[in-house]
């Protein structure tokens, strides 16, 4: 399943612009789930109330959550950093295989880019060494 989803995506089509939004959104709801499920409660241990998302103070009977919203900040925070991960990781291996395959070096009289192997510049027919 993973190496067909690798596939469409590695076609660069809106089917794959697809698959990435569903993949990155069900990432993000696991991450809520670790946040809510493991993250909190041990936060809550700590500042002796049960339920971290419950935590509030009234002004003016006007109740603000506090709570609520620093754990939402937490799973935005670690979603944002799963993603960069991914997104490093993919472009690392983006890059090298790029690298691998694009064996060029700049032509010394017009600067345009040639094979290693060319003898003579196809664009400006220069002799290269």
């Amino acid at each position: 399943m993973f190496t067909s989803l690798k596939k469409v995506m590695a076609r660069n089509e809106p089917t794959g612009f697809a698959v990435g939004i569903v993949v990155g959104l069900a990432a993000f709801y696991l991450i809520q789930a670790v946040v809510d499920g493991l993250i909190a409660p041990l936060i809550a241990v700590f500042i002796g109330e049960p339920h971290f998302e419950l935590n509030s103070f009234t002004i003016n009977t006007s109740e603000f959550r506090y709570g609520a919203v620093i754990q939402a900040g937490m799973t935005v925070v670690l979603a944002l950093a799963v993603a960069a991960a991914v997104l490093i990781v993919c472009q690392r291996r983006y890059d090298s295989a790029r690298a691998t395959v694009a064996d060029v070096r700049p032509c010394p009289e017009c600067t345009r880019k040639i094979s290693v192997a060319a003898k003579r510049c196809p664009y400006c027919t220069a002799v290269v060494h």
